[in-house]
């Protein structure tokens, strides 16, 4: 916590329990050992990890990742994200583990959000019984997708690369502009397309604040408050759009800051822009 909103609506699906570990900025957005450890029962069936996250956009070091190993439980490693990483590298459960179930897919990877096709490695054993319920569930992946994705591995790399090269650079850009209109980032994300930036300098209702950001700025943030408590007093931004809208939008915050400042809505500090 933070978390993908879903992944406990997921569990509950199941009439199974979630159980939460925050992790906090100044770790880098990387969870506490025994932390993890006291969440830890009887009736623990697994753990979910994913790196990089989706909100922080951080990775989970090999060090971590060996640790939530060693613990003894199957582990579900979401690695939608793996292709997207401008710093560092994302490393898979699977290079410390055979028993551990990994999910991705093409939405990422290669900008395929609306094929819908995606993909889970698991145990020998676990093959039939998510066969069946994949027949039960949905049957199989659209045909045209299926032929979408084997292009997309057979012809894409060139365009992948292209693509981490312009996300990075609205990466970089979103990073200086928000630092500079008064975000704190004390971790730099190095994966996936959002920055999870603090913004309790501002307000300690993070819903709040983003829907006077959409409302008067007409710019759209995800409140933190959306991806767990531990998330409350931070904005979840994706530099998934234009470079160009990027801009906009930021200086949009800015104009925005600065009048709700000018009111004695945000305490002062002095804002640059470039």
């Amino acid at each position: 916590d933070p978390h993908y909103p879903c992944y406990p609506n997921f569990v509950r699906f199941l009439n199974a329990s979630p159980l939460f570990v925050n992790v906090y900025e100044e770790d880098g957005f990387e969870f506490r050992l025994e932390d993890v450890k006291k969440r830890i029962g009887s009736r623990t069936k697994a753990i979910l990890i994913n790196s990089p996250s989706n909100p922080t956009g951080t990775l989970l070091s090999p060090a971590h990742i060996k640790e939530i190993v060693e613990l003894g439980l199957p582990v579900i490693s979401d690695e939608i994200y793996h292709a997207l990483v401008y710093r560092g590298k994302a490393h898979s459960i699977l290079e410390f583990t055979e028993r551990a179930f990994v999910l991705n897919g093409f939405s990422k990877a290669y900008a395929m959000t609306g094929w819908r096709l995606g993909y889970v490695i698991v145990p020998p054993e676990f093959v039939r019984p998510l066969q069946k319920i994949q027949q039960n569930f949905f049957i199989s992946a659209g045909s045209v997708s299926q032929w979408a994705g084997l292009a997309a591995l057979r012809k894409a790399a060139p365009d992948v690369k292209r693509m981490k090269s312009i996300y990075d650079q609205r990466r970089q850009y979103m990073i200086q502009r928000l630092g500079e209109l008064g975000f704190h980032l004390r971790v730099e994300p190095v994966g996936a397309f959002y920055v999870f930036a603090s913004a309790k300098h501002l307000s300690a209702k993070s819903y709040d604040l983003a829907f006077e950001m959409l409302e008067q700025a007409g710019v759209g943030v995800s409140p933190g408050i959306d991806f767990g408590q531990n998330g409350e007093g931070y904005i979840r931004i994706s530099y998934a759009n234009s470079l160009e809208n990027i801009e906009e939008g930021l200086n949009r915050i800015h104009e925005f800051i600065k009048r709700r400042r000018s009111e004695g809505r945000f305490p002062e500090k002095r804002l640059s822009r470039k």
